[in-house]
């Protein structure tokens, strides 16, 4: 679970950003930190699944409470990854073309994975 998707991996084979011609924006992950994230996803999937399965069961709420924690924590840790590929690519590519409105986008974003 310690995989890193560093900001270079926001960046496709051509060295392309999280941009298109066409006016709408796409990140451009490469094909291993795609892969690192979907593999992440899908355990926390697997966790959902879970929590519904201890609920079904009438499990102890302490055990489901925790077991909610931790999906909260992993799901955290994709948007903090995403987030940071975001900051180190997108936004200081935003910044350099004159785009600094990008910086109330980030802020609003920001926070709303703080809630």
């Amino acid at each position: 679970m310690n995989e890193r998707v560093s900001a270079d991996d926001c960046h496709d084979k051509e060295g392309a950003h999280c941009a298109s011609d066409t006016g709408v924006r796409k990140s451009h992950h490469s094909d291993q930190a795609k892969s690192s994230l979907i593999s992440r996803l899908n355990r926390i999937e697997g966790q959902i699944r879970g929590i519904k399965g201890l609920i079904e069961k009438d499990t102890y709420c302490d055990d489901v409470l925790n077991q909610i924690a931790a999906a909260q924590s992993a799901l955290g840790s994709v948007g903090k990854l995403l987030l940071e590929g975001h900051m180190k690519s997108c936004i200081v590519e935003r910044i350099q073309a004159g785009e600094h409105e990008v910086i109330d986008e980030l802020l609003v974003t920001v926070n709303k994975l703080m809630k």
